[in-house]
């Protein structure tokens, strides 16, 4: 128990691991730094943070061979609780995690095209109802605000182009497909009205 260093080499098959920090009952617990070298697997990691019984749960911040960061909660060696993973590549979530992906409330940034999508997500993905917008070529923005399914825009939603264009309606993997189902609805909704009123005058 108390502070040490534990070096892995070969032929353990942890070869290459690191960890400087708190141990307890001969295992990590506490505050510690582990890294990866080779020729470990995942060589390039590391993880400054809490662990529990040899385990990263707590608050703790990973950074990637590839140079992706996480700076969050962990429970049980993943990511889950709050926390915000910003990619090599300029991409940057912010929001809730489970079992290791985004899921829950957050917000995505992504650097491919500027946009940024903020709602529900499951599985990593944009799922169940939120926010897209998007710089649009001509200066200004696009915005979809509705229905999300495994990372598309699918559902009833709205989308509002630059231009101030709306289109409302059932969508498809970001295509309109359907507003006919939404205006029958309201036709419908007409006609019992007027047929109740008729219904009325007639009593």
């Amino acid at each position: 128990n108390g502070r040490g260093i534990n070096i892995w080499s070969a032929p353990h098959q942890s070869a290459g691991q690191r960890y400087i920090g708190e141990f307890k009952d001969g295992k990590m617990n506490g505050e510690g730094t582990l890294t990866l070298s080779s020729p470990h697997s995942f060589a390039g990691y590391k993880y400054v943070g809490e662990w529990i019984y040899g385990k990263r749960t707590g608050q703790g911040t990973s950074t990637y061979a590839n140079g992706d960061e996480y700076v969050g909660e962990w429970s049980d060696n993943k990511k889950d609780g709050q926390g915000t993973y910003t990619s090599a590549n300029g991409s940057k979530y912010v929001g809730e995690f489970r079992d290791g992906y985004f899921n829950g409330q957050g917000t995505e940034f992504y650097s491919s095209d500027g946009s940024t999508y903020a709602g529900d997500f499951k599985g990593g993905r944009p799922h169940g109802n939120g926010t897209w917008t998007a710089p649009n070529s001509s200066g200004g923005e696009d915005e979809y605000v509705g229905e999300f399914n495994n990372g598309s825009m699918t559902g009833q939603g709205t989308y509002t182009y630059a231009s101030g264009e709306v289109e409302v309606g059932i969508f498809d993997n970001g295509n309109l497909v359907s507003i006919e189902a939404e205006l029958q609805k309201v036709v419908k909704l007409f006609f019992k009205a007027e047929a109740c009123y008729e219904k009325y005058l007639l009593d």
